[in-house]
C-alpha cells in the first residue's frame, strides 16, 4: 500500500462495479425498461431545457432507480443460491426487495410528472 489509499485496489473495485453495471443492463429485463426510461427522461430534460434543480431531481431519482434495481438483483440471485427450489421465506425476500424498486419507480414517476406535465401543457 502506497500512502492512505490503495490506489490499484480501489481500480480494481472500479472495474468490477463496471462488470456489475454491464450485467445489470445486459441480463435484467427491468434494468433495461428503467434504463431505457432514462434515456427518455434525459432526452424530455434536454428537449424542455429543465432547470439546473430539475436537473438535479432527475438525476437523483433515476441514481435511486438503478440503485436499488441493482440491490434487488443482488438479493435476487443470492436468494436463488441459498435456495433454487421454492421457499416462502424466500419468495417474501424477493417479492419485498422487488416492492423497494417499486416504491421508487412510483416515486420518480411523481417527480417526473410534476417537473413535465406543465411543461407539456404549455405546447398545447
Amino acid at each position: 500500500m502506497n500512502g492512505p489509499i490503495n490506489i490499484p485496489k480501489a481500480l480494481r473495485s472500479f472495474r468490477y462495479a463496471g462488470v456489475g453495471i454491464y450485467n445489470l443492463f445486459r441480463f435484467e429485463n427491468n434494468a433495461r425498461i428503467h434504463l431505457i426510461a432514462c434515456i427518455v427522461v434525459v432526452f424530455a430534460g434536454i428537449f424542455f431545457q429543465i432547470s439546473p434543480v430539475e436537473w438535479l431531481l432527475i438525476v437523483i431519482q433515476i441514481a435511486l432507480v438503478l440503485s436499488a434495481e441493482a440491490f434487488n438483483t443482488a438479493i435476487e440471485k443470492l436468494a436463488d443460491l441459498v435456495s433454487a427450489d421454492y421457499h416462502p421465506v424466500i419468495k417474501i425476500v424477493k417479492d419485498t426487495a422487488a416492492a423497494g424498486v417499486l416504491i421508487l419507480a412510483v416515486s420518480a414517476v411523481i417527480v417526473g410528472a410534476v417537473i413535465f406535465i406543465p411543461k407539456v401543457l404549455l405546447l398545447f
